[in-house]
């Protein structure tokens, strides 16, 4: 990663011979809501500080030369040739979002692009929505052409379906493309509505911890996930008749059908029951800027995740399990699909440094693993970035 916007600009320069504009959009992680997304619930989602920066020009013909400076890779995509799809490599990210953006009426000009990240991979905190995201608001501008930052999302959603073979949710690029700083981000990921909650950051930080572990479990226990919440919506639906997803079943109805469950299909469905519950009740202390109770849902919301989803693992654990112990975290949590990555903790400002110090030598003395530790406010969504700050192109983004 470069240091600073004018590297970027010498970097761009140096390569194509222009003087660039600047987008960038942020990384995300999800307060709470786990495993509610593909169930038709409710998640809370924040952009972090840390994101992918694009520096682009537009180009007389149509094609898209890019480069990469974490990779140090460079491609090129021609859009008056037909698309090609599953490279397996990062180009697919950006050939899917020019694709589906001229699918969408967003007639492009050729470009020439730099990109630049501070999300780290792998951590769970999406910087391929990031690297979407960017990249679309980057094609998008310089050709002249304006995009609402729903469509945005939807674009970069639709691009990593068909072109990256990932069916993944909104919330990435949802969070990404919608961001606002000092809010946390209610999606309900059935209608797709999301609402800004106010998140105080005068008092508290957001840090994450990143296990630097990832089970090989993921992929096979989440289609499993996925097929469990199935069956048991299939069951419930004898005896509730107009339910179409767990979304549907409130903790007083699943109380009263329970037992017709088979005990590990009772256990999924319990989780993304309660989970939805908790999500919305913790949109609701935020904005009474309660955080003791956030924190409390947040601990409540691991806890669901490590003994009914069973989607934890003991690096995860263990960093919660510290993060209980420390003084000034109200609140901690694995966040993202589960088996190793992240858990996000809301901790008290003056307590911070102390924190982050101490579950890093705790967690290296246990595991032997050193943990990247990450310290965010809510950011504001893509954005243009003019003399190094950000700004808002239009009022409808």
């Amino acid at each position: 990663m470069l240091s600073s916007l004018e590297n970027l600009r010498a970097e761009f320069q140096k390569i194509y011979h222009r003087e660039p504009r600047f987008f960038r959009a942020p990384g995300r992680v999800n307060l709470i809501g786990e495993h509610t997304d593909y169930n038709g619930g409710f998640v809370l989602p924040m952009a972090i500080e840390r994101g992918t920066t694009v520096a682009a020009a537009v180009r007389e013909d149509r094609k898209i030369r890019v480069r990469s400076v974490n990779l140090n890779e460079a491609g090129e995509i021609d859009l008056d040739v037909p698309e090609q799809m599953r490279r397996g490599s990062w180009l697919d990210f950006i050939e899917g979002v020019a694709r589906i953006l001229e699918r969408r009426n967003v007639n492009l000009r050729g470009a020439e692009l730099l990109i630049d990240s501070d999300v780290p991979s792998g951590a769970g905190l999406s910087s391929s929505a990031a690297l979407e995201i960017s990249v679309g608001l980057a094609l998008t501008e310089i050709a002249g052409k304006t995009i609402d930052k729903v469509q945005l999302a939807l674009v970069g959603q639709t691009a990593e379906h068909e072109f990256v073979g990932a069916k993944v949710g909104i919330m990435d690029q949802y969070a990404s493309a919608l961001g606002r700083k000092n809010h946390a981000l209610l999606i309900d990921c059935r209608s797709l509505e999301a609402v800004q909650i106010p998140l105080a950051t005068s008092d508290v930080a957001v840090v994450i911890c990143d296990s630097k572990v990832k089970h090989e479990l993921a992929a096979s226990e989440y289609n499993t996930r996925r097929a469990e919440c199935e069956k048991g919506v299939e069951i419930l639906r004898e005896f509730l008749p107009k339910i179409t997803q767990l979304r549907d079943v409130n903790s007083k109805d699943f109380k009263k059908y329970a037992t017709h469950l088979p005990e590990i299909i009772r256990k999924r469905c319990r989780h993304v029951i309660t989970e939805n519950e908790r999500t919305l009740n913790a949109a609701g202390a935020l904005k009474k800027n309660d955080l003791t109770e956030f924190g409390r849902l947040m601990w409540l919301s691991h806890a669901s995740l490590r003994d009914d989803y069973e989607v934890s693992c003991q690096e995860l654990d263990l960093l919660v399990k510290i993060a209980s112990r420390s003084e000034g975290v109200l609140g901690g949590r694995m966040t993202g699909g589960g088996f190793g990555g992240s858990t996000v903790n809301l901790v008290r400002r003056p307590r911070v440094e102390n924190f982050t110090e101490r579950i890093s030598d705790e967690y290296r003395q246990q595991t032997n693993i050193e943990p990247a530790v990450y310290v965010s406010s809510p950011a504001d969504g893509a954005k243009e970035l003019v003399n190094g700050n950000y700004w808002a192109l239009n009022d409808s983004m």
